[in-house]
């Protein structure tokens, strides 16, 4: 090859080669920043029961295994978590306890993604819920519907008239703090089966007849919060079809859920840390994060 054209390869190569450099350059500082990513809501989202937990807020009982940190490993976003146990809607804009800040302190205009999991403690709903029906049940044997006979709507009533206002007003709370965020509101996963299961009696002691009570009262709860999210452009995350079957009827190793006797955590009726880690994987299908 003459002189003079292999002078122009070389140089045409060293060009390309250059280019090539800028262009990986350019491309790693074109790389999008990690998520800033906070977490608000109650012991569901908190984790509470699952271990290890997270010793920066002990009152809280907080996991560091819970479905924001789980969805932040997976993501690579920088995680603010101020999840916390027994929390209600109010605790999302109001102190929780002495030292606690409201959760939505944590949010700012750089906030990019928030996922809420609230409304589950609103007027004692699940505690309130399961300890009376619980009661019932072991009083009764297992039989009849004696907390529906005794509760009728009195759960639905207040969920109507109560959860879904705060609900409503804090999510639009959630948007004015972080205008750029998406923000998801998560349902939760099905605590009790459709029916009811008699091998179940010694680990949810509830009567048969109030199964589908109780389950009746999560199923409005779900669907307060799926309504509320819509009202004010929030994306729900919907657990009615992907944790059917992994209530806390079902097995070790397959509930998502644990029951209130007999189960490994010790929060009962409570995500177990698989039941965390399905939360987090369904809430990054909805939200396209996976």
């Amino acid at each position: 090859m003459p002189k003079r054209t292999l002078r122009h390869v070389m140089t045409a190569t060293i060009a390309a080669v250059g280019a090539l450099a800028l262009s990986a350059g350019g491309a790693v500082a074109q790389t999008a920043a990690p998520l800033d990513y906070v977490a608000l809501g109650d012991s569901y989202g908190a984790g509470s029961g699952v271990l290890p937990i997270d010793l920066s807020s002990p009152l809280c009982l907080r996991s560091t295994a819970n479905y924001p940190h789980v969805l932040a490993a997976a993501t690579g976003a920088r995680l603010t978590d101020v999840t916390c146990g027994a929390a209600e809607t109010k605790h999302l804009s109001q102190s929780q306890y002495p030292g606690v800040a409201p959760q939505s302190d944590a949010l700012d205009a750089d906030t990019d993604l928030v996922t809420v999991t609230i409304g589950g403690n609103d007027n004692s709903t699940f505690v309130g819920a399961l300890t009376a029906c619980a009661s019932a049940g072991l009083l009764s044997g297992g039989k009849g519907s004696p907390c529906k006979d005794k509760q009728g709507t009195h759960f639905d009533d207040q969920i109507e008239a109560n959860t879904y206002p705060a609900l409503v007003a804090a999510l639009r709370n959630v948007h004015a703090k972080a205008p750029g965020a998406r923000v998801a509101a998560l349902g939760y996963p099905w605590i009790t089966p459709a029916a009811a299961d008699p091998s179940c009696f010694l680990k949810l002691p509830v009567a048969s007849g109030d199964v589908p009570y109780l389950r009746g009262i999560q199923s409005h709860l779900n669907a307060v919060i799926a309504r509320a999210a819509a009202e004010t452009g929030t994306t729900y995350v919907d657990f009615t079809q992907v944790s059917e079957g992994h209530d806390a009827c079902k097995a070790s190793g397959t509930r998502w859920i644990e029951p209130l006797v007999f189960g490994t955590n010790i929060v009962p009726v409570h995500p177990n840390a698989l039941g965390e880690r399905r939360m987090a994987e369904h809430a990054m299908d909805v939200l396209g994060l996976g």
